[in-house]
């Protein structure tokens, strides 16, 4: 598992795994079923959707000809992921692709012990529990680790690069997803480090951000950082 996977090798890696030679997939079907968990709705979903299905097709795997996709959407209510994750074992699908954090990744892995995960995740899956550790994941899950909110500080100190002059930043989070409080003390140490004062905002629609905008702007902030902590 590296850090510096593309999207397109997180499909490969998921073509992969749909070919595991696990006993309790034996009866499957021969049309491969994969699981697709998501913790959004599909809403604004599309070009990634499109995405998906075409880095399946580039490794042999066409919808609706060779394999069949099962979708499961939690449409932002985190608290419905085991009852979708279960609802896929059932199905008996191949293999269950998990996107939308670390918390979609972990309602599969407690669903079952035998399928193929492929997960995608932004923090260290190693504390988590969703893999043993980076070289040998073992169990039934592996994936890639985006390092994201490890990279928050460096981010923090490209945008003093690029606007030398701010001395305070606002770090936009997503209230729905759990926060990752390292990340946030991360970016607030290193923007002490440097002479930059915080202000942590939250929004998780396109109405929050414009009130969030608004309250920034009413505080004075020079600049905003996003990319550490908000998930699109």
């Amino acid at each position: 598992m590296t850090a510096t996977m593309k999207r397109r090798e997180f499909i490969t890696l998921l073509g992969g795994a749909a070919a595991w030679p696990l006993a309790a997939r034996a009866q499957q079907p021969k049309v491969p079923v994969v699981g697709y968990l998501e913790s959004r709705s599909p809403d604004g979903m599309t070009d990634r959707l499109r995405a998906f299905r075409q880095g399946l097709k580039d490794t042999g795997y066409v919808e609706g000809e060779n394999v069949r996709i099962e979708y499961r959407w939690a449409e932002n209510q985190v608290d419905r992921l085991p009852m979708l994750a279960a609802e896929l074992v059932r199905q008996r699908v191949n293999v269950i692709a998990t996107t939308g954090g670390e918390l979609v990744a972990l309602a599969a892995k407690e669903a079952t012990k035998t399928i193929p995960i492929v997960f995608g995740v932004s923090q260290d899956p190693v504390p988590f529990g969703l893999v043993a550790s980076h070289n040998r994941p073992g169990g039934n899950a592996t994936g890639v680790n985006f390092l994201v909110t490890e990279l928050g500080s460096k981010q923090l100190g490209l945008l003093h690069e690029l606007v030398p002059t701010a001395a305070r930043v606002g770090l936009l989070v997503n209230p729905k997803f759990q926060t990752p409080e390292r990340a946030i003390r991360d970016v607030t140490a290193a923007a002490s480090a440097i002479g930059l004062q915080v202000d942590v905002v939250q929004a998780s629609d396109s109405r929050e951000i414009e009130s969030v905008f608004r309250t920034l702007f009413d505080n004075k902030a020079d600049a905003l950082l996003v990319g550490a902590l908000m998930r699109s």
